[in-house]
């Protein structure tokens, strides 16, 4: 059997050799090791790729080993459950989607929850439960208090914003704290509102990209996961800078829930940790 092991703690000396050593002594193979160390904050981080067969008191000696309030994890080969919320742009949903439909990443897509029904016959295509929780005639509260009680019915590892076009409340935000993934065009917080990239080009930017972040409280200012950008010019249309933001948005987004369900992802107060 093969697992991932996650840990976090406050630093320490020996910190890596005391993982290690009790790894050694309940008959694990270390196949692959990553390791940080936060010196400003004193916090260790390390991602630790196994394989064999567990004890049932390794992770609580290896508790008893660590600094107190130590973080552990032991993953098995299961496939990280993955809700998504969606408005009526196809193109993050539809990647994820092809990418499971590939087998190529490890995550299980629950379902598909969305305020209109526009993407129902592409979720459809795939086999995917798709939902509507249209949020005509309710408060914005009311409307995410729906959609946080249909999420918790399916109890995801990570609930995915795949270009959901609302402001999420506090509330919803700490029901799934740590949790939710979000996506967005790099132009922010230059170009805020509708048509971002039509924004951009009527003030000539030559670099446009993406941001995948946890989402917190703070609108768009969550612990950064992924980024990529690429260069545009004067020749690029509105319409054309759209379409390279978009493929740039999926990649990314497609990225960080890869980073998710390998377990590399640590938050790190307003930053992450992301192990290669």
């Amino acid at each position: 059997m093969s697992y991932i092991l996650t840990t976090e703690c406050k630093d320490d000396i020996g910190l890596i050799a005391k993982i290690t050593s009790l790894c050694h002594e309940h008959g694990f193979n270390i196949t692959r090791n990553n390791e940080f160390v936060d010196k400003e904050g004193q916090r260790f981080f390390m991602r630790t790729e196994l394989s064999g067969s567990p004890s049932r008191d390794f992770l609580t000696q290896l508790q008893q080993t660590l600094p107190k309030g130590a973080k552990l994890n032991l993953h098995a080969q299961e496939r990280t459950k993955v809700v998504l919320l969606a408005t009526k742009e196809a193109h993050c949903l539809g990647g994820v989607l092809l990418k499971q439909y590939e087998q190529a990443f490890n995550i299980e897509v629950q379902a598909v929850i969305a305020n209109y029904d526009t993407l129902k016959p592409l979720v459809s295509s795939f086999g995917i439960p798709f939902h509507l929780v249209s949020h005509e005639g309710l408060s914005r509260a009311e409307h995410d208090a729906a959609m946080a009680d249909l999420i918790e019915q399916y109890n995801p590892d990570i609930v995915g914003l795949a270009k959901y076009m609302r402001i999420l409340t506090p509330e919803f935000v700490s029901r799934f704290d740590g949790r939710i993934i979000n996506i967005h065009h790099s132009t922010l917080p230059a170009f805020i509102g509708a048509k971002p990239y039509h924004q951009a080009f009527k003030r000539g930017v030559k670099i446009i990209g993406a941001t995948a972040h946890f989402v917190n409280d703070e609108l768009d200012e969550g612990p950064i996961i992924a980024q990529n950008v690429t260069q545009v010019s004067h020749a690029h249309s509105a319409e054309e800078m759209a379409k390279i933001g978009r493929d740039i948005e999926k990649t990314v987004f497609c990225n960080a829930l890869q980073l998710a369900c390998e377990h590399k992802l640590f938050i790190n107060g307003d930053k992450t940790v992301v192990f290669s």
